[in-house]
């Protein structure tokens, strides 16, 4: 964590960093992430998300992205869709996982891009800034 100073304070400030362990590579996860999980929608992307306690990463989130082919024919299309919610969710990360709810179990989440165009950032990131205002139905679920 690097420093910064606030009057006559140093405060740290958080890296804003998308690591690996963050990362939601898994197909068993994955798979009972569609089957067991919990889904909502904020304008132009879908969130499916559920809990993850036997996770082998420290993170309290992994989290994994999905573009549609069918609605982005071009793989640059795609990829530039999924480089704006990367970046976007490496900003906002610090806000969702401090709507976490105290000792929740890790949570395995999964951003579904709905829209039909390529969005602006500015819209990207106004959507993953909510994922955390619907509050987490987590526990014995």
């Amino acid at each position: 964590m690097s420093c910064i100073q606030v009057g006559s304070k140093k405060m740290l400030k958080p890296r804003l960093t998308y690591t690996r362990k963050e990362r939601l590579k898994n197909k068993t996860v994955i798979s009972n992430l569609f089957s067991n999980g919990q889904s909502y929608s904020l304008y132009p992307i879908r969130v499916v998300y559920t809990t993850n306690p036997d996770a082998k990463s420290d993170a309290p989130i992994q989290f994994a992205l999905s573009v549609s082919k069918k609605k982005f024919k071009k793989a640059v299309d795609r990829n530039r869709v999924r480089r704006l919610i990367r970046e976007a969710w490496r900003l906002e990360k610090e806000t969702i996982i401090q709507t976490l709810p105290e000792n929740a179990p890790p949570i395995a989440l999964m951003i579904i891009f709905t829209g039909k165009e390529i969005p602006d950032f500015k819209t990207i990131k106004k959507s993953v800034g909510r994922i955390g205002s619907r509050g987490w139905v987590v526990g014995d679920a």
